[in-house]
C-alpha cells in the first residue's frame, strides 16, 4: 500500500491551497482515506476523512468551513482544498487509510500513512 502526497507549499495568510492524495493498492470499497497534520507540537491532529464509495466526510472542529475534502474513486485520491489559510494551519500535512466508517472514530487507529506534505502559511 502506497499513500502518495503533493501540493504543499508556501502560501501567504488568508491564500487557498490543494492537497492531493493518491493511494495504489487498496480501494475504496476497503478502506475511507482521510488527513492529519502534524505541527509543532507531538501530536497528529486528524483533520478530516471521506468515504469513497458514499462520500460521506468528517471534518474537525478546527477546520470546518475552510477546508473541503473530495474524492476521486476511479484513482482512489483525496484531495484536501484548503481556503482561508492561516499561520496556525503550518504543518506536515499527511494522508492516512482506515477502515471505514469515517467519523470522529475514524483518527483513533490508521492502518496507512503517506510521508507527508509541507504546508508552510506566511503572516
Amino acid at each position: 500500500v502506497k499513500l502518495v502526497e503533493s501540493g504543499g507549499g508556501l502560501v501567504q495568510a488568508g491564500g487557498s491551497l490543494t492537497l492531493s492524495c493518491v493511494a495504489s493498492g487498496i480501494t475504496f470499497d476497503e478502506y475511507s482515506l482521510g488527513w492529519y497534520r502534524q505541527g509543532p507540537g507531538p501530536e497528529r491532529e486528524g483533520l478530516t476523512c471521506i468515504d469513497g464509495t458514499s462520500e460521506s466526510a468528517y471534518y474537525a472542529d478546527s477546520v470546518k468551513g475552510r477546508f473541503t475534502i473530495s474524492s476521486d474513486n476511479a484513482k482512489t485520491a483525496v484531495y484536501l482544498q484548503m481556503n482561508n489559510l492561516k499561520p496556525e494551519d503550518t504543518a506536515v500535512y499527511y494522508c492516512a487509510a482506515e477502515i471505514p466508517p469515517c467519523g470522529p472514530g475514524w483518527f483513533q487507529i490508521t492502518d496507512y500513512w503517506g510521508h507527508g506534505t509541507q504546508v508552510n502559511v506566511s503572516s
